[in-house]
């Protein structure tokens, strides 16, 4: 496991925080919550998290190297997408549902993973973004474009047993 990895969260409609900062505690990896300022962002982290990397030294085996924060900006469109790419490095991983977002953090040599737990992929990432643009082509025309399925357990633990794998590599 890497010690310079960061896994970031696009806290925005994230339904699984909880999931993606359990697995970051066990894996040891430090975690910033990336969201606008409506929102509480803060009720995700608990009592005892340590809240940055100097606290997280030197604790118990079950902190060491685990961190979290967050990191609020403001309510702009993307604006928690372009704080979280700007402080991107190669080995990080990113929860997200925005194919966007997962275009940029490929690009940057980062990891991307859906929410649903799906990890997004250089190789398939184009066409991901091709039919986000058609379905939004459909919807812009005044055609209706089929809804994601609602979210399932399943989705929760594939979600966590994917996420597990990436912060392990």
């Amino acid at each position: 496991m890497s010690r310079n990895r960061t896994l970031y969260i696009d806290a925005d409609a994230c339904p699984v925080t909880r999931e993606a900062l359990a697995c970051a505690r066990r894996a040891r990896v430090p975690v910033i919550i990336v969201g606008n300022t409506t929102q509480n962002l803060e009720r995700h982290i608990r009592r005892d998290d340590p809240r940055d990397a100097g606290k997280a030294r030197g604790r118990d085996a079950t902190h060491d190297g685990f961190w979290v924060d967050v990191l609020d900006v403001s309510i702009g469109a993307d604006s928690a997408d372009f704080a979280i790419v700007e402080r991107l490095r190669p080995d990080d991983v990113v929860v997200t549902q925005d194919i966007g977002l997962a275009s940029m953090v490929l690009g940057r040599g980062a990891a991307a993973i859906g929410v649903r737990g799906r990890v997004y992929t250089k190789a398939t990432i184009d066409m991901d973004l091709f039919i986000r643009h058609e379905e939004k082509k459909v919807r812009r025309a005044g055609g209706r474009t089929r809804g994601p399925a609602a979210f399932t357990d399943d989705d929760r633990e594939r979600f966590a047993r994917n996420l597990t794998d990436l912060l392990g590599r």
